[in-house]
């Protein structure tokens, strides 16, 4: 169970790692291609907006890197529950203001990892 939480959580680490690549550094060019509901002429104004959501996306993934350097085990289950609640939030309200689609990328996943995060810890108690 703890194997699976752990490759569940870094899979959402690495979605938001992605998706901070995407916002910062590829925002006119695989954003157009990731983004479609967005009409292109939006892309060059919105650029600094959009990097400033892959930063945010970015330190989402970084909590979660950090969860995997923590050797105190009850530690790491704090942080790790935190930091994938905080994306669980982030793809919820998303879902309702921007795209449902967000739910499904987004929220999803990180909802899974962290019932098995969480099922990983009380099994190890």
């Amino acid at each position: 169970m703890d194997i699976i939480a752990k490759i569940l959580t870094a899979i959402v680490a690495l979605e938001h790692l992605y998706i901070l690549w995407i916002e910062m550094f590829a925002w006119e060019t695989a954003g157009k291609k990731t983004f479609k509901t967005i009409p292109e002429h939006l892309f060059k104004p919105t650029k600094v907006l959009a990097a400033n959501q892959g930063l945010y996306n970015g330190f989402l993934s970084a909590g979660l890197i950090w969860s995997f350097l923590i050797s105190d085990t009850t530690w790491e289950m704090h942080i790790r529950v935190f930091f994938l609640a905080c994306v669980a939030i982030a793809g919820i309200y998303g879902a309702i203001t921007a795209s449902r689609k967000i739910f499904i990328i987004q929220a999803l996943p990180a909802i899974i990892a962290l019932i098995f995060v969480l099922a990983a810890f009380s099994l190890s108690n």
